[in-house]
């Protein structure tokens, strides 16, 4: 079992606060379990996309303990760079970090104003937890790293944005190009990077949150299936570890 496009649909068009959604939203929160469900984020608004990704490690085993989606659930993982960051959803089991997940947005009308910090965000969170790793902070198996990202579909999301003067001349590559053409190639770079693991891209707005998917390789079907992937993975190595029960 697995999530669903429904589900995930869903989950988007909460993000913005709809009510008409074709699921019960609660529906998807009760799917974390009863060490999670009654204590999603309340009032922020990735807290269904949150439930939404426990989801894929509840149906597959791992104790309600394991999922954290919560600050109370300790979300601070520790840095190389820093002691601690804290990120949106951790999967832990025993000593291996089974995932984490930064989840974010950009949304108008000003697009400009936050755009550097999220592609800052990124790259020092995924750079600071890989170093961390070879630092043997984490002894497990090799952390999963995930991103889940909403650009809102906007007329100015989607309009050309000058390249100003600099001292020396940008890449072609981002001539001509929107904040979501642009956020769409760093994206792309993320996982050229193997900074990430995965990367889910979409875009959406309220009047019509059906996402859009600019790039294919970053679409809601290949992020589902590498969270599948990892879990598939883990398990036959044995994570979640599971009772052993004697012979009869």
């Amino acid at each position: 079992m697995t999530v669903s496009r429904q589900e995930f649909e869903d989950a988007i068009a909460a993000y913005w606060g709809a009510k008409d959604a074709q699921r019960e939203l609660s529906a998807i929160k009760d799917a974390v379990g009863a060490g999670t469900a009654g204590s999603v984020r309340g009032g922020k608004h990735f807290d269904t996309i949150a439930a939404l990704l426990a989801k894929f490690f509840i149906d597959a085993g791992y104790p309600p303990a394991d999922i954290r989606i919560n600050k109370t659930h300790r979300l601070e993982l520790p840095g190389y760079y820093r002691p601690q960051k804290q990120w949106d959803v951790v999967v832990a089991h025993g000593t291996t970090l089974v995932a984490a997940f930064e989840l974010k947005a950009l949304g108008g009308p000003s697009f400009g104003n936050n755009y550097n910090n999220r592609i800052e965000e990124a790259l020092g969170s995924a750079v600071d937890l890989q170093r961390a790793a070879l630092t043997e902070l984490y002894p497990g198996e090799k952390p999963w790293l995930g991103y889940f990202f909403i650009m809102e579909d906007h007329p100015k999301s989607r309009t050309p944005i000058r390249i100003a003067d600099g001292a020396l001349p940008v890449h072609e590559i981002w001539h001509g190009t929107s904040y979501q053409d642009r956020f769409g190639i760093f994206c792309e770079r993320l996982m050229a990077e193997k900074l990430y693991d995965s990367v889910c891209y979409i875009t959406s707005a309220p009047a019509d949150p059906t996402p859009g998917e600019p790039v294919s390789s970053l679409d809601w079907r290949h992020f589902a299936a590498a969270v599948n992937a990892r879990i598939s993975y883990l398990a036959d190595l044995g994570i979640p570890a599971t009772e052993t029960l004697p012979l009869p």
